[in-house]
């Protein structure tokens, strides 16, 4: 399998480590700060998952798409964070030759919306992840928690197809424990509110997921906040896996918070590196939703503006 992934953080080094370590063909797109640190020591993966390494001369790695074919590629991976996605479904929709399935692979919601809408949806594939990864030091991703599989899907609900099934058995199979679903829309609804109650309140408070639950306020919080975003989905005519917010609850404080108890928020982690966030993605796509569809959402609209403010005041003026 020929797999391109664009925009190689320590989401996609770690895909692209453990399908390459399988053998699989594997280029790179990446920062050319990434890129002289791979080609020096290569790329290797730790964690829960196991140990996986790609020498420096089995990398293929690429500042960019500038000039290049796509004509190879039997998948595109797109692990950018959410703010340059725009800027990352035009270069692949650009790439000379490149006619096969694109996968969102991000955090939040409306990527795959973009993905579509540029490229049909034929094309256009989404997945759920619901993992933790973090750059140990340069080189070198450690996968540290995972609450559940990684989802694979298309835009259509009720179908999977075969390219979800191909690429859900090769990540599979490569160590990364995956599966094609028939409704990706619901799995990252779901995912949207573990991401919501967790995510931003993690990083206002400078801590990880489990001591969010250890604390009663934080408790409340993060309840108003899946209330909310229950409620806007709903709105919006999406589904849940859960009829009701408080069985979700039951799962979030039982199973999934437990599964990623030292997991520290992808927020918190951006904002130590003075990078933007994907706020706008998760509470601040809740409020914009709950505005349009006619949803109070107080609570997931203050979280917004917090992490906005914590931007501002760290001097974070919009995408890197």
């Amino acid at each position: 399998m020929h797999c391109l992934i664009y925009g190689a953080g320590a989401l996609g080094q770690a895909v692209g480590c453990l399908l390459a370590a399988a053998g699989h063909d594997v280029v790179f797109v990446l920062r050319q700060r990434y890129i002289d640190v791979l080609r020096a020591a290569g790329l290797r993966v730790t964690g829960i998952f196991g140990e996986y390494r790609v020498e420096p001369d089995h990398l293929t790695l690429w500042p960019d798409l500038h000039g290049r074919s796509g004509g190879r590629f039997d998948y595109v991976l797109l692990t950018t964070k959410t703010y340059d996605t725009a800027t990352a479904v035009a270069e692949v929709a650009a790439l000379d030759g490149c006619l096969c399935p694109v996968v969102t692979m991000q955090n939040g919601c409306g990527n795959l919306e973009q993905l579509s809408h540029r490229l049909g949806e034929e094309r256009s594939l989404a997945a759920r992840v619901i993992t933790g990864f973090e750059v140990e030091t340069p080189g070198t991703v450690r996968i540290t928690v995972s609450a559940d599989s990684v989802h694979i899907g298309g835009t259509r609900r009720g179908e999977i197809p075969a390219a979800a099934d191909r690429l859900a058995a090769a990540l599979d199979q490569a160590g990364l424990p995956s599966r094609a679903v028939a409704d990706i829309h619901q799995s990252l609804f779901a995912k949207l509110l573990y991401n919501c109650a967790l995510n931003p309140l993690g990083a206002i408070l400078g801590v990880h997921y489990g001591a969010l639950a250890e604390s009663t306020a934080a408790r409340r919080i993060m309840d108003a906040v899946i209330e909310e975003t229950f409620a806007v989905v709903r709105e919006m005519g999406g589904s849940l896996p859960w009829s009701e917010p408080e069985g979700y609850r039951r799962v979030f404080y039982e199973q999934l918070v437990p599964a990623t108890y030292r997991h520290r928020p992808s927020m918190l982690q951006d904002l130590e590196q003075g990078k933007p966030t994907e706020v706008d993605a998760m509470v601040g796509y809740v409020s914009a939703m709950g505005q349009q569809h006619g949803v109070v959402t107080p609570c997931c609209s203050l979280l917004a503006e917090l992490v906005r403010a914590r931007e501002h005041s760290a001097g974070i003026h919009g995408p890197l």
